[in-house]
């Protein structure tokens, strides 16, 4: 149990630590928060001629202000209620099992009502802000090229398309050799409106346009993969009525023949 000359130091304590809190407080007006605004404390009548960085930089201020007043709010409270339990004399036992509270505990926790083992703050919370869930790098959770056969539209293509028009950054930032400065951005190499080489003569692009078909190299490599095949298409077959006419020798000259069907005989250069 707490001495005479233990308690009264405690209290003495105590007192010191709820004026030195209430003067904090009222000097600083609570962290200027009884004022209604933050424009009230920078003199602004209003945000529309400011810059955008500097109003994320008063509501940056306004947070941590915020955070600091609930803070000491909290601090004065506990005081409060460790004032009062000395009062009713129930200082120095815990509020749950009822043992005393070591003096050495007491001494560096002057406002605590609990016992090591009972504290409701023993537990150290590891959650972390949420807007790190977003800003991971380099494009936080909306990425999904890691994830498997997923083409979805992403935080990283957002980027590449204000990228193409320009960026600050320069061929020696981005670590490769680039033909323009257009290129200078993540990636800039991907395929757009198309994910294989194969495709970009056989497909629209992302707004549903019809891509032309040029004679390429990867047209003419597609072309033998569908020969060696017998198929008409590289995402499966064509119903026997429509593949014959195409792909069968005998059934290709015999059309080729017919002076009506003279256009099934034309081929692409």
């Amino acid at each position: 149990m707490l001495t005479n000359e233990q308690l009264a130091a405690l209290r003495s304590r105590l007192l010191d630590m709820k004026r030195e809190t209430e003067d904090r407080l009222k000097q600083n007006d609570h962290f200027g928060m009884i004022r209604s605004h933050a424009h009230d404390a920078v003199g602004e009548l209003a945000s529309y001629d400011n810059h955008p960085a500097d109003e994320a930089t008063e509501l940056y201020e306004r947070e941590k202000d915020l955070a600091l007043k609930e803070h000491a709010e909290r601090e004065l409270r506990e005081i409060e209620r460790a004032l009062g339990a000395i009062a009713d004399g129930t200082y120095g036992t815990c509020r749950v099992c009822g043992r005393p509270i070591p003096y050495e505990r007491l001494e560096a926790l002057p406002t605590t009502l609990y016992c090591r083992e009972h504290s409701p703050d023993q537990t150290v919370s590891q959650k972390r802000p949420l807007e790190e869930g977003v800003l991971m790098p380099p494009f936080g959770k909306f990425d999904f090229d890691d994830r498997t056969e997923s083409v979805a539209y992403d935080a990283e293509d957002a980027w590449q398309e204000v990228a193409r028009y320009g960026t600050s950054d320069t061929p020696s930032d981005l670590g490769k050799n680039v033909d323009s400065y257009s290129e200078v951005y993540a990636e800039s190499e991907e395929n757009v409106g198309y994910i294989e080489d194969l495709e970009n003569f056989a497909a629209v692009d992302l707004h549903g346009q019809h891509v032309r078909v040029y004679p390429t190299r990867e047209h003419e490599l597609l072309e033998n993969i569908l020969d060696d095949e017998g198929i008409m298409s590289n995402i499966g077959d064509l119903p026997a009525y429509e593949k014959d006419p195409y792909t069968s020798k005998d059934s290709y000259r015999r059309y080729d023949e017919r002076p009506s069907q003279q256009h099934f005989g034309e081929t692409t250069p």
